[in-house]
């Protein structure tokens, strides 16, 4: 993950640091500022298309019992892997004759919460410990950076498999997997832009008014750090999505017969001699639910103009 950090900054040049009279003019403008964030996002066409597309592939996972055509368990010796069309399966049948179309429906659900909660926990967990390195200093600084910078030594995807290999195989295992996976690296996104925004004047105004560190971190930073760090995170959930997968195709996320996109994936496998277009769709669905969230968070990047 590191070196995808070090290769967007190797083409795109070295990110500038925050201008601290346009940070300080931000914290003042207040609705302002989230007001033209949102006419920038109205008028960007990609992140509205994303956005809803992403919207859609949501409400199908919340609502799979009512959308779903067949029983997604439930399958057919002699329907085994039929095309497109066959009787009333829209998008076919799997290896075992089941409806490929209310699988893949399911499969959105436990494939959106191995992809968004481990985010969200890593967010909430790594965010924290950013901000208070980030604003504190120090040794409280020197332990979490360093704590960080050893999780930092595996590649991600080593990471995360080390880590179901040991716990074991589960939905459970992978959402802490993930969780670990993505704590470094939102730890030290967060440490970064506290550092920038700590010596602004505003700060210092409430530090020489007698405010705690703890109200300064909660009140003043974590307003003007949120926006980058959710921005960040954003771009991790499509990463989140493919490790798990990865880790469902690997036998060691999701077990079967539950309906996961990386499990699918790993069960059709064979198939793809046999019927390739029916094997190709959970990573149909796995590139456009990854991209979408890659496009989106783009989008928002660009809205908030984290980088000027």
């Amino acid at each position: 993950m590191a070196d995808q950090v070090s290769a967007r900054e190797a083409i795109e040049g070295p990110i500038p640091t925050l201008d601290p009279a346009e940070a300080l003019a931000r914290a003042r403008e207040g609705k302002g500022y989230w007001k033209r964030v949102w006419e920038s996002l109205k008028d960007d066409k990609v992140t509205i298309v994303v956005a809803i597309v992403l919207l859609l592939i949501f409400l199908a996972a919340i609502f799979a019992p009512l959308i779903a055509t067949h029983d997604p368990s439930k399958g057919s010796i002699i329907g085994r892997l039929k095309g497109f069309g066959y009787k009333d399966h829209l998008l076919g049948t799997d290896e075992t004759g089941r409806d490929m179309f209310s699988r893949l429906v399911f499969g959105a659900r436990l494939s959106l919460i191995s992809g968004v909660l481990p985010v969200i926990f890593a967010l909430l967990i790594g965010g924290s410990l950013g901000i208070a390195a980030g604003y504190l200093r120090g040794r409280v600084n020197t332990v979490i950076m360093r704590s960080m910078d050893v999780l930092y030594a595996f590649p991600s995807i080593l990471l995360a498999i080390a880590i179901c290999g040991i716990l074991g195989s589960g939905l459970e295992n992978t959402l802490l997997a993930l969780t670990i996976t993505f704590i470094p690296p939102i730890v030290r996104v967060s440490e970064t832009v506290t550092v920038q925004v700590r010596s602004l004047d505003f700060v210092d105004a409430a530090r020489t008014s007698g405010a705690s560190s703890a109200s300064i971190m909660c009140r003043h930073v974590l307003n003007n750090v949120l926006g980058q760090i959710l921005v960040y995170t954003t771009s991790l959930v499509s990463l989140s999505i493919i490790l798990a997968a990865g880790l469902s195709f690997l036998g060691l996320g999701v077990t079967p017969p539950d309906a996961e996109w990386g499990l699918m994936l790993n069960n059709l496998r064979q198939a793809i001699w046999v019927n390739p277009t029916i094997a190709a769709l959970p990573g149909v669905a796995i590139f456009i639910t990854s991209m979408s969230f890659n496009l989106l968070s783009d989008g928002l990047r660009q809205a908030m103009d984290i980088r000027l």
